[in-house]
Order: C-alpha cells, then structure tokens, then sequence
C-alpha cells in the first residue's frame, strides 16, 4: 500500500451512506478537524433501518452509539436510552439516527436525494500510476433533480453497506430462472408480514428461503399471522440440510436468546405449523395453476413445490461493486470484503462476536485515502456489527488526520460471546430479530 499523507487541517472527506456508520464517520471526522461531506442516495438517513422498522436488533443500545456521534448529540442534550435495551431498527432511527443527521454540525453538510454513481481521480483513469496519489477524488452524483454533478474530496469513505444489493433465491448465486419475471411477488431480507406488508401474505402460502436468523424472524412472523389466518401455509427452503447453526446447537449457544429463537423455529417445524425442506437449491420459478411451481436443482430428487403464492427471499445480500471501477480496489476473491479482512470475517470460521478489532490499516486500499467501511467492508458475510464499524471510521478519521498512534490504537469493548441476541421466548412482543 502506498504510503497514506495526512490531510491538512479542513481538507474535505466525502462519506458515501448516511447509515450509522456513515453518520459516526462524519462525527469523528469533524473531531479531527475535517471536512466531511455526507451523500445519501435516499429521502432521508437511515434508509435500511426505515425498510426493516419492526425488526428488533439482536444488540443493546450499548453497543449502537457511536462515542463521538454521542458527544455530539449530547451538546444538544440528548439522554441515552437504556443501555441494556433491545431497539427496535425504529427506535434506533427515531431515537438516535435522525437526531444525530439533524444536528447543526452534520445537517449543513448533509446532502440527500444525492446518490453518488461513480468515484474516480480526477484527471487520471485507473491505468495511470505517475502522480496518482496527488489528485483529488472526484465523485460523479446524481441529485435530487435528476441531475449529474462533481464533488472533490481528499479522501472518500465508502459506507453504503450491503442491503440494497440482496443475493438472489438461486442456489448457485445466481437468480434463479424466471426470478426477474416474479419480482412483484417475492419480498428481500424482512418484511413487515405483521405490519404495513400484512396484506401481502394473509390467507396465502409463502415460501421463506434462507437458513439465517433473518429467515427465523419471517418464519415466527407467518406462523403467527397463520394463527389468525387459518389459511396461511407456511413453508421453509434451505439449500443444504437441517440448518443447525440455528436449528442444531440452540442448546449450546453462548447467547441464550439467540438460541431461543432457534428453539421457537423448530418448535413450530416439530409441530407442523410450518414445513421445512431441506436440501432444496433453487433453480427456477415458473407459473402454475395455482400460483409459482418452485423448481429444485436437478442435483436434488425433490418434487417441485407448487401453488406457492409468495416467497421471503432471506438469503443475505452481496456489496455493490460499479460505485470504485475505476479505483485501485482489493476484494477477497470469494467474499467481496476488504482483502485483508477475509479471514477475520468468513461466516464458515466467525460469528459476529468473534471478529478481531481492526482498523485504518486493515481497511487501507492500494487508492491512498479510499476506504470501504461498514457493512460494505465485510462484503457477503453477514457478521458484521455496528460497533465494529465504528471503531473503523474512529480509527480511520485518526488516520486521515495523522494522529497515527491513536488510530493504531484499536480496541473493541464486545463480550466475548458477541453481542447478538432477541427478546426471550417468552416474551409477548414478537418481533423479527436481526443482527
């Protein structure tokens, strides 16, 4: 990696995302006297957290403030909820995610509605090297008129995560044939079975493919519609065989809500109020008699299951790649994370508690001041944590503005069991839960 230059005192650093990461970017680089320009492609911050509203999150609010998003929001008095409570992804943009865009200092620098389509140096395509490092970014966004224009940055971090990007129901990575043709009957990641989404999926069979806590929270939420609409059939695909990382060891799991959740799944599969399949790769969606025939690969002996009427595609969600095409970017070859990074987060070894702290130098790119941060730094593995990424950004921002014995001082206060967890069985509200 070439040698990063610390930036001079107010150099502007564009932020790519107004999610918390990108947020808490902005506040700690503010702190190190820096200009931080924060482009949001969306209406307004916190888009993901707005799409899964009545999702509760597996952590705390502990562990979901940024310490200097939270010295900035505490200037204007704001009180932290309860440390020990579990937000819902609502709480979490009511009560901390507008607040902080809304404050003085991030608001004026704030531009929505401004999707950045491209980065480059300008000047200079990817081919040149002579000079390279001394060119400014150039950002090409697209604004709320429909609009191009030109923003320069001495560096640019990239925090526009992962969940826009939604991997598709075929098994082998791509979409399965036919996915296109059915796009307004399939749902992606979590949606509101119980709530604004309801209407979609009473009285209907629905189909949730995916073997993640993502599909165990659409999987409660259906049989829970179920019970008030006897007609609603619930069924559960997973390529591989019975999912015991959510199934298998509940008995076992260091965090014993997380394993309550698995508990209550397969209760409802032990009583037949939802159907499992295993061993069910995706091949092809086709229109029936009775609603979509799903279509198994023919490596399996499954029959097809027929007279679907919705699918909940719970299968993760990949990084979007186009934005640095012509930046000098290192990606894992399998994860599409930061290079470096691969081996701290592949789901086959960690889960999201057991990912080492990291910081600028991990996340340095082969691009000097170009950093991909966040959900997006960890590419298809579906561990990452917020409080991760903040320790990013704080020791990025450092970095950025040569105070290297403070960005080099990374730490990351998590129990050693991670911090994902749900509300227990017991408990009446029975929300989706999500890392």
């Amino acid at each position: 990696m070439t040698q990063l230059n610390p930036l001079p005192r107010g150099a502007q650093v564009a932020v790519i995302g107004a999610g918390p990461v990108g947020l808490a970017a902005a506040a700690h680089l503010l702190e190190q006297g820096l200009e931080p320009m924060i482009f949001e492609a969306d209406e307004a911050p916190g888009a993901t957290f707005r799409d899964v509203a009545q999702v509760r999150l597996f952590s705390p609010w502990r562990y979901n403030v940024d310490d200097a998003a939270k010295r900035l929001l505490e200037s204007v008095g704001w009180e932290h909820p309860d440390p020990d409570a579990l937000p819902t992804a609502a709480d979490l943009l009511e009560r901390y995610l507008e607040p902080l865009a809304a404050h003085p200092a991030l608001a004026e620098r704030l531009h929505l509605a401004s999707r950045v389509t491209r980065i480059a140096r300008q000047g200079v395509d990817k081919v040149r090297t002579r000079g390279r490092e001394a060119q400014p970014f150039v950002l090409r966004v697209r604004n709320r008129d429909d609009q191009e224009e030109e923003h320069l940055a001495a560096a640019v971090l990239d925090a526009t995560g992962t969940w826009a990007h939604p991997n598709p129901l075929g098994a082998n990575g791509l979409p399965a044939i036919g996915e296109n043709e059915f796009a307004q009957w399939i749902g992606y990641g979590m949606p509101d079975v119980l709530g604004r989404e309801r209407a979609h999926y009473e009285g209907l069979r629905v189909l949730v493919v995916g073997a993640g806590h993502s599909a165990a929270g659409s999987l409660l939420a259906l049989t829970e519609l179920a019970e008030k609409h006897p007609g609603t059939q619930v069924h559960w695909a997973v390529r591989g065989g019975t999912p015991h990382r959510l199934l298998g060891q509940t008995g076992e799991d260091s965090l014993p809500a997380r394993g309550a959740l698995g508990e209550r799944v397969k209760a409802l599969v032990r009583s037949g109020q939802l159907t499992l399949h295993t061993g069910f790769p995706i091949q092809e969606l086709r229109a029936g008699d009775d609603g979509m025939t799903v279509i198994p690969a023919p490596t399996t002996e499954h029959a097809p299951l027929y007279g679907i009427d919705r699918i909940i595609a719970a299968t993760g969600a990949r990084p979007d790649t186009t934005l640095t095409r012509e930046l000098r970017v290192e990606l894992d070859p399998a994860l599409e994370s930061v290079k470096a990074l691969a081996p701290m987060v592949d789901p086959n070894e960690h889960s999201c508690g057991t990912v080492a702290p990291h910081g600028h130098r991990e996340l340095a790119q082969p691009e000097p001041g170009f950093y991909v941060v966040g959900a997006k730094s960890y590419g298809r593995a579906p561990t990452f944590l917020m409080a991760t990424g903040y320790e990013q950004v704080r020791s990025i921002a450092a970095a950025l503005a040569g105070d290297f014995s403070t960005a080099d001082k990374v730490e990351l206060k998590l129990p050693a069991t991670g911090v994902c967890g749900v509300p227990s069985a017991n408990e009446p509200d029975h929300k989706e839960a999500a890392c």
